[in-house]
């Protein structure tokens, strides 16, 4: 839940024992104040913190071989349009 009013944001989260833990995404900068209360009420079990990537949500479709020609690419489309400007 993000409440926005007169400049403030609310977050829901958890101290884990050790830290406290934020349900979503902070959009704060460093060095930024916050105010943390803390209430009488307890989670069931650990919620799992959704974090996401990029990286992370297209991994599964990598493809190594193409990994390997990107590595190159970029030199080889130079070299062919160097080539194909001298021959016109």
């Amino acid at each position: 839940m993000c409440l926005s009013r007169f400049g403030m944001l609310a977050l829901h989260g958890y101290y884990d024992g050790q830290k406290i833990q934020t349900l979503e995404a902070i959009q704060a900068k460093k060095n930024q104040k916050v105010i943390i209360t803390v209430l009488d009420e307890f989670i069931e079990g650990m919620p799992i913190r959704k974090e996401h990537s990029a990286r992370g949500l297209l991994s599964e479709y990598a493809d190594i071989e193409l990994w390997k020609k990107e590595k190159t690419a970029w030199e080889k489309a130079v070299v062919q349009k160097s080539i194909s400007l001298r021959n016109r």
